[in-house]
């Protein structure tokens, strides 16, 4: 399979450290601290933002924040349509969230059918006392009402675009990028 053709890059190294310290101020702003604070990350790259901005708070706090891990594959109501068989990834919340304030992180929001599967996904673990979404792209194109809480940065894009983040953790490099689409538009 061949790459993506690289469009335009949209965020480098500097600029995605400068979003999460960002993103970790206005999550700590909004929730007024760290009382009752969870952070549960969308796999793959979501995981990793929220160890990230985890790791931010902590800093800027000197409290740890319980930090978690969800697969959604198979809450997704596309999974069977999209994947003849489905890749299914470890979901880790080793913490209950009941009473909870939960800020669900991925990378870039789009249609809205990850961040549905996740809320689905999370009320099986319990009730949350509130779930934000922060997310480091946000790229339009909504199918369902869907609004992050927390946006790195809002990229409008064609639907034969998509947006390619890549994270140090598993692509050896932080940057995101505007790719032209390889499915022509369907994502």
């Amino acid at each position: 399979m061949t790459s993506p053709k690289v469009k335009a890059v949209i965020l480098n190294r500097e600029d995605m450290e400068r979003i999460i310290n960002r993103l970790a101020y206005d999550i700590l702003e909004k929730n007024r601290g760290t009382r009752n604070l969870v952070i549960i990350g969308l796999r793959t790259r979501g995981a990793y933002l929220a160890e990230r901005l985890a790791k931010k708070i902590k800093e800027i706090e000197g409290m740890e924040v319980p930090t978690g891990y969800l697969d959604v594959t198979l809450y997704r109501d596309d999974f069977r349509q999209r994947l003849k068989q489905p890749s299914v990834e470890v979901t880790n919340i080793p913490f209950a969230i009941d009473e909870q304030n939960i800020v669900l992180v991925d990378d870039v929001l789009f249609t809205g059918r990850t961040v549905r599967a996740a809320l689905d996904a999370l009320m099986d673990f319990g009730r949350p006392a509130r779930i934000y979404l922060a997310v480091l792209v946000d790229r339009g194109h909504r199918e369902m009402p869907i609004k992050a809480d927390f946006v790195g940065k809002e990229i409008t894009t064609s639907i034969g675009e998509e947006i390619s983040v890549r994270m140090s953790e598993v692509d050896d490099e932080d940057a995101v990028l505007l790719v032209e689409s390889p499915r022509g538009g369907a994502s």
